[in-house]
């Protein structure tokens, strides 16, 4: 999704430490700071890995799969968005524990449940690619 058809979002201010993040949607991935050392995906980025304490971190591609660990309706409309929309916890299916707030798309606010799979798409907002889910089709 681009441009016009790309809901409102807050404006992202990019640094060294989320940049990568922000823009590796361009290339229709989601990346995730990954520990050299250990192999522990960490979200948000961090100077260190939690598991070992190593330093050495890079980002890394994942799948984009992941499952809906939590989520919640909002009815209030905000920017002139009168739908309602939901705000999920999509746990990615590298890591247990490994998390990121976002939205469900493309699917029916009633029709939304806790462990259905999805899979990451991106909007985009220059300069940056905002993750998404959709539902995984069986």
């Amino acid at each position: 999704m681009a441009g016009a058809d790309a809901p409102f979002r807050v404006p992202v201010l990019l640094d060294q430490a989320n940049s990568f993040f922000w823009t590796s949607g361009r290339d229709g991935r989601l990346r995730f700071l990954r520990c050299r050392a250990c192999g522990y995906f960490l979200h948000p980025p961090g100077p260190r890995c939690p598991r070992c304490g190593g330093s050495s971190l890079g980002p890394e591609a994942v799948s984009g799969r992941g499952s809906i660990y939590s989520y919640t309706v909002n009815h209030q409309p905000w920017m002139g968005d009168a739908e309602p929309y939901v705000v999920a916890v999509v746990e990615m299916a590298e890591q247990e524990g490994l998390r990121l707030t976002t939205n469900i798309v493309g699917c029916p606010v009633e029709e939304v449940a806790i462990g259905q799979e999805v899979q990451v798409t991106f909007e985009h907002h220059d300069p940056v690619w905002v993750p998404v889910f959709e539902r995984l089709t069986p």
